[in-house]
């Protein structure tokens, strides 16, 4: 936090207050609930809910699928190895919130941002968390890495995704063809027709896939038909869940 709300002051991309943003209290419990609180609830409903179906899948398949085990590697390659894979992963989870429409419900909640800062990186309903853990849950765990390799991953991911909605003037030059940046995100975030940028790190899976975006100025961010979007923390906790969500 303290990081990035320094860096922010000293070269910021946009004029504009992470102190007085829109909806500061709103994003303060965001990143509380998402960072902390949620994950005693996921380790609850693993161990003693219907999550547990997924341990019992790994245990069925690990022992068939054992040449996909990087638990004898060197932890630089498993490093590299789940960094990519998991980035794909989600490079794909993130696609399907888009263009899903019941998934979408979900995922307008990350959206309905209007100033983009790196505290905008933990705006998600609980219920993405459920998504994006669940479909690469196994793919990950039956590669069998190191908790260490698995937890620097995880390291590298949330400081990407802080920097990348950071409210930041960088430029990454020829790197932006590699690494997602603010620059190349904040045209995922722009309130336009078709969805792009989809990259959590590597940014050149939208420009394999292209599915990539950028122009020369400052978009506006949000999405269309944000007017209609409920602004209070509890309807948007339930708006996924009401007869208009898809509108």
């Amino acid at each position: 936090m303290g990081i990035f709300i320094a860096a922010e002051k000293i070269l910021p991309a946009r004029n504009q207050s992470f102190f007085t943003r829109p909806l500061i209290g709103q994003d303060i419990f965001w990143f509380t609930f998402n960072t902390h609180l949620f994950g005693f609830i996921y380790a609850f409903l693993w161990n003693y809910g219907p999550l547990d179906i997924f341990s019992n899948f790994e245990a069925y398949l690990r022992p068939k699928l054992a040449f996909l085990s990087l638990a004898n590697r060197p932890f630089w390659l498993q490093f590299l190895i789940l960094l990519f894979v998991q980035d794909f992963l989600e490079w794909g989870i993130h696609n399907l919130l888009h263009r899903v429409p019941w998934l979408w419900s979900f995922h307008k909640l990350h959206h309905s941002i209007t100033e983009m800062d790196w505290i905008g990186n933990y705006r998600f309903h609980w219920f993405e968390v459920l998504v994006y853990r669940s479909l690469k849950y196994l793919p990950l765990f039956l590669l069998n890495a190191d908790y260490l390799a698995i937890l620097a991953v995880a390291v590298v991911a949330t400081a990407f995704g802080n920097f990348n909605h950071s409210n930041l003037k960088i430029s990454l030059g020829p790197l932006k063809y590699i690494f997602n940046s603010p620059k190349f995100h904040i045209w995922h975030h722009a309130k336009i027709e078709k969805p792009h940028n989809f990259a959590i790190v590597f940014s050149f899976w939208d420009y394999l896939f292209r599915t990539a975006h950028t122009e020369n100025r400052t978009p506006e961010i949000g999405f269309i038909g944000m007017e209609k979007y409920p602004s209070s923390l509890v309807e948007r906790l339930i708006y996924p869940m009401l007869g208009k969500s898809r509108n």
